[in-house]
């Protein structure tokens, strides 16, 4: 494993296996999956996946996310990305989309503890990100404040000291979209933001929210946030 060519083998040697490549494809699409749900994918048991899947992730190729009592596998880089689809090209073939079994009314918009998740959540975190309002820590799995976060925050009336003893932020990973939406203090600050100035209405039977016609024009005029 000294060698270039050594680790470019054990790697490839990781990938090569039918019921791997199956795996890895599915994953391709940037969402995260379970065990259980990646086993079904690939055909196999669930000893026999878990294997593979510890194969995949002791190459460097799989992350696992233990988030409460689920595990989550997903890519570990944009860079095992790019060559999975460098070899999809070689190979011709397409990359299968994701298609969540959600049912709709908990998909588009919902509580997650007490932040925002669901479509509507992801998109949020993800405009947080393309705008600097929020950046990567370094070393590490939450997000700090930019500048441009700072004074939009506090233009939103949002104070930028509500951390206390709990996390500020950090992605939490959504069970319907496996892809992450903003969790900790400021997921939740958002939320009852969202709340309170009419964007979101909770809805009666659960966590689903609907997102208003108010909140349809502010979040895209805000933060450039529309599904449509």
């Amino acid at each position: 494993m000294d060698h270039a060519d050594a680790r470019l083998s054990f790697v490839a040697a990781a990938i090569g296996e039918p019921s791997r490549s199956r795996m890895l494809c599915c994953l391709l699409d940037g969402h995260a999956r379970t065990s259980t749900e990646l086993a079904a994918v690939a055909g196999i048991g669930g000893p026999t996946a878990s294997a593979h899947l510890l194969r995949m992730k002791e190459a460097g190729l799989l992350q696992l996310i233990v988030q409460g009592r689920h595990r989550y596998y997903r890519l570990a880089s944009p860079e095992v990305g790019r060559a999975l689809e460098a070899l999809l090209v070689v190979s011709n073939h397409d990359a299968p989309p994701f298609r969540p079994s959600t049912p709709r009314h908990l998909q588009s918009a919902r509580s997650c503890y007490d932040h925002l998740a669901g479509e509507w959540g992801v998109a949020w975190h993800d405009r947080l990100l393309a705008m600097k309002w929020l950046q990567p820590a370094a070393g590490g799995n939450d997000y700090l404040l930019g500048d441009a976060g700072r004074e939009a925050l506090a233009e939103l009336g949002l104070g930028t000291t509500m951390q206390g003893r709990r996390r500020f932020a950090y992605p939490c990973l959504d069970w319907s979209m496996r892809r992450p939406h903003l969790g900790g203090a400021l997921g939740a600050a958002l939320l009852d933001l969202g709340v309170r100035r009419g964007w979101l209405r909770r809805q009666l039977d659960g966590r689903a929210l609907t997102v208003t016609v108010k909140g349809h024009r502010d979040l895209d005029r805000l933060f450039g946030v529309s599904l449509g």
